[in-house]
């Protein structure tokens, strides 16, 4: 039992490192199925009614693809789709419903992949999103309406390799995004910054 449990770790010891090279050379592919936890991080000003937006955090499934254009540098494509609930806090009546909505932020970032290490293979990148809000629902108010916008991103994460071409992917994203809105046709105008964090991960495959 025990020669054979050492023999396991040390396939998977000589693994590794292969797993950390191979696949990344210019014209490879990598991707990942995350899930990912969405924590907005709101600023807000509300006319009429005064006080705070709220929108709820969720957890969803995200996929994404990176293209290697050398050892060291790539590009990934992120996508992921979530519905949040929000309210107005702290207002001159109180806390309001105010709807809820689906958001679609496609983010594509420039990475840089750290690759003097076997075990373990760090990044950081930056880069643009454009979001999308579709499926407004104006909740107590009598209409909702969001508008779409163009945002930045900064990233941070490590690739760990399991075997072969498998990894596990561990990622902290930061998204610069607004979430300005109008209820009740006009009357009420929100300039939000939502401003999410996104903590994600998963399992990656290279080809």
């Amino acid at each position: 039992m025990h020669k054979t449990f050492a023999a396991t770790l040390a396939m998977l010891a000589i693994s590794a490192p292969a797993w950390a090279t191979e696949g990344d050379n210019a014209g490879s592919w990598m991707v990942r199925a995350r899930a990912i936890a969405i924590v907005p991080d709101e600023d807000s000003t509300i006319s009429a009614i005064g006080g705070e937006a709220d929108f709820t955090d969720e957890v969803v499934p995200e996929l994404d693809f990176t293209y290697f254009f050398t050892d060291n540098i790539a590009a990934e494509l992120i996508l992921a789709t979530s519905k949040h609930d929000a309210k107005a806090r702290n207002t001159a009546v109180g806390t309001v419903d105010v709807g809820s909505a689906w958001v679609l932020p496609p983010t594509l970032t420039l990475q840089y992949h750290f690759t003097q290490f076997d075990t373990f293979k760090p990044y950081l990148g930056a880069g643009i999103n454009y979001t999308i809000y579709y499926n407004e629902d104006p909740g107590s108010q009598q209409s909702l309406k969001l508008d779409n916008d163009f945002g930045y991103a900064l990233q941070a994460g490590v690739d760990v390799p399991l075997q072969g071409r498998w990894g596990w992917n561990i990622d902290v994203k930061k998204l610069f995004l607004d979430a300005d809105g109008d209820w009740n046709d006009g009357a009420i105008h929100g300039d939000i910054e939502l401003d999410p964090w996104i903590f994600g991960t998963g399992i990656s495959y290279r080809f």
